[in-house]
């Protein structure tokens, strides 16, 4: 019998149920596909708590969260050409990856990166895509410029880090804990400021007394006034996330500071932006879900990043599935490096 985590009422880590279902058979150019892992990404919290919008909008109540899986080929419709019965293979997806199978059309389902763990394969697709989108579709930043990303040891962040160093650009990225710096370290980028030992603004000016060319800021109202103003002319920033407006460990939305951070947000002018020559982009992609040709356009980039050793498989902490509700305990704590992943048993 089929396992998924199915989410019947928004609210704190025990709203994850582990429950039984049965697998859909796959309609015409659909895959199904068992499960060995799923990535863990912090929107699959916000979708706990009822804040994440495309959740509401797509699914409702009941939903199972996930965005990417890893696993092997058990099943194939009609008219099916990429893929046959016992491939080992990865699938973006839009809800639904916490679960030990899944049927999705055979577009968001690509081969297994040859030599990447099971583990590694599973928590690469949502954070790869987002830094491929927030680089190549949106900034396509020149080489040589000056680059910073803020939360560069988690996920995207690494993810951004990797990517900036293949277009010949310079790279900062910023980390809140010391316990995070010898991870980032490894990925090599130009300068790392630590937010636990240093004042953010003070050394983002003593690194870059220009601005940057380009910056990275899924934090929200925290970070986002501080990254525009450090633009350079012209400059960039990019908004993919509002971590900062999340709780850390209670598991469940604080309305009131939710609305005391809204209205601490930025409100960017467009006469003010034109004139300084600054702008500001922003996007969700699972808005995007539909957007194929984005899609295939992406991931013929990542092959040929893990083709030529540069990117490399994300570093895992490992959660079995019945830990779910632990997994996101963590990811919320704000402590974790690189990707979390839930495991399923292969049966």
């Amino acid at each position: 019998m089929a396992k998924r985590v199915r989410i019947h009422r928004y609210g704190g880590y025990d709203q994850l149920k582990l429950e039984s279902f049965d697998a859909r058979q796959p309609q015409e150019r659909e895959v199904l596909i068992q499960v060995h892992a799923a990535g863990i990404n912090y929107a699959d919290c916000v979708v706990r708590m009822g804040l994440y919008r495309s959740a509401r909008e797509y699914v409702g109540l009941p939903i199972t969260p996930g965005f990417e899986v890893c696993g092997r080929v058990i099943g194939v419709g009609d008219g099916v050409t990429s893929h046959q019965v016992g491939d080992p293979v990865i699938a973006v997806t839009r809800f639904d990856g916490y679960s030990s199978h899944i049927t999705i059309d055979e577009a968001y389902v690509f081969a297994q990166p040859e030599g990447w763990s099971t583990e590694s394969s599973a928590g690469t697709l949502a954070t790869y895509l987002t830094a491929d989108y927030a680089l190549y579709h949106l900034a396509n930043p020149n080489p040589g410029e000056h680059l910073l990303v803020h939360s560069a040891a988690g996920g995207v962040g690494s993810v951004l880090v990797q990517l900036a160093k293949t277009m010949q650009t310079r790279v900062t990225g910023v980390i809140g804990s010391s316990s995070k710096r010898a991870y980032l370290e490894a990925l090599a980028p130009d300068h790392i400021i630590d937010k636990s030992s240093s004042d953010l603004e003070a050394t983002m000016s003593e690194i870059a007394p220009e601005g940057f060319d380009l910056i990275l800021d899924a934090n929200g109202p925290s970070t986002l006034g501080k990254s525009y103003a450090h633009l350079r002319r012209p400059g960039k920033l990019v908004v993919y996330g509002f971590a900062s407006m999340l709780p850390k460990s209670r598991g469940r939305a604080n309305w009131i500071s939710l609305a005391r951070d809204y209205f601490r947000t930025p409100r960017f002018n467009p006469l003010e932006m034109t004139t300084s020559s600054r702008s500001v982009l922003a996007f969700n992609l699972s808005y995007l879900f539909e957007r194929t040709d984005l899609l295939a356009a992406a991931m013929k980039r990542f092959q040929k990043h893990v083709s030529q050793g540069e990117l490399a498989p994300p570093e895992c902490t490992i959660f079995p599935v019945e830990a779910v509700q632990e997994a996101h305990r963590a990811i919320e704590s704000g402590l974790t490096t690189g990707k979390l992943v839930l495991t399923f048993d292969q049966e």
